[in-house]
């Protein structure tokens, strides 16, 4: 019996230390055979990225060397006036990518039923919302689907310090949790309109007091009761017209919806496509200017953090020629009222 006891220990351990051994071997090939390999090790301990297995691992390299290699041809060709760069998205494919994004379009005519800016005839020639004390820092959604949020807290916040004179970071996680219904799922996406209507009923509390963890909850009766922050209404921007959106913006942050497909490792410079019009992220335009070649541009506030883009903003180009503006952001536009 204690002979049969040591054969089944010797089992196991020969068991463990051909696996130990499979994983290291894994591990050599990986690093032997490319020397991207530490760059993809590199990259994986500054976003804490962390793989379920050795096949997954071996796959999200395959991924993150191919797109590294198409940023540096990118780069090396210097034929757009912006460049791409290896960030917290450089291990998905851009299908994944694309899948991330959960804004719920809901188009609307091309005639807005009021908008209050109309008669603006002297837009000044750049507005920068930053500067004016109308932008909180750049926010990060994380995992969690719930860019419409960050788009409407965003333009919300910009409202109440033009308002107000205080600028205050006002909850995304209110409306993830409390936000319900069919234009608003928390993380699987949702739409301005309908944070909007919800701040117009219950009004908003502070990021403080109800602060973001990037995951859906139950709503906080006691923070959603707080009313830091409320408006009166909102109204549409014209349907493609990127005139239109100017005269907002001159005015207020707005909130917009884009394709934001092509924007996966834009790392700074004027972007100026390719994208496509199927609109399926949410950002905030603060601001318009024009380059020192006279290239016009709109200022786009996201939600993916400082280390994406121009430290978490995005120069678009503007007045593109097409009515719905670059990667759409003159389709769906819309702002609060105070």
């Amino acid at each position: 019996m204690a002979s049969l006891r040591n054969r089944c220990c010797v089992l196991v351990t020969l068991i463990f230390l051909l696996g130990v051994w499979a994983c290291q071997a894994a591990g050599r090939t990986l690093q032997g055979d490319d020397p991207m390999y530490k760059m993809h090790e590199q990259w994986m301990a500054r976003y804490g990225r962390v793989y379920k297995d050795v096949d997954e691992r071996q796959s999200r390299f395959e991924i993150f060397k191919a797109n590294v290699r198409g940023i540096e041809s990118f780069n090396r060709a210097n034929n757009r006036p912006y460049k791409l760069g290896v960030n917290q998205f450089a291990d998905l494919t851009n299908e994944e990518f694309g899948a991330r994004n959960r804004f719920k379009s809901h188009m609307r005519s091309t005639k807005a039923a009021s908008f209050k800016y109309a008669n603006v005839s002297a837009a000044p020639s750049n507005v920068d919302w930053r500067k004016k004390g109308a932008v909180t820092p750049i926010k990060s959604q994380g995992h969690c689907g719930c860019c419409w949020a960050f788009s409407a807290v965003a333009a919300v916040e910009g409202i109440n310090e033009i308002t107000t004179g205080k600028l205050v970071s006002l909850s995304e996680q209110e409306l993830v949790d409390c936000d319900v219904g069919s234009d608003a799922r928390g993380c699987e996406g949702g739409w301005m309109g309908s944070a909007f209507e919800f701040v117009e009923k219950h009004g908003l509390t502070t990021e403080t007091s109800y602060p973001y963890v990037a995951t859906e909850g139950e709503c906080n009766v006691k923070s959603e009761s707080s009313r830091t922050v409320t408006i009166k209404g909102h109204e549409a921007v014209p349907v493609n017209s990127e005139g239109a959106l100017l005269k907002a913006v001159a005015n207020q942050p707005v909130s917009v919806a884009i394709d934001a497909r092509g924007l996966q490792l834009y790392s700074g410079g004027m972007f100026t496509g390719p994208c496509g019009t199927n609109l399926n992220h949410g950002v905030a335009v603060v601001g318009y200017g024009a380059t020192n070649d006279g290239t016009k541009y709109w200022l786009v506030k996201n939600s993916w953090g400082e280390e994406w883009g121009e430290e978490g903003y995005i120069r678009m180009q503007r007045d593109v020629g097409a009515e719905e503006g670059l990667c759409g952001i003159a389709m769906e536009a819309s702002y609060p009222t105070a």
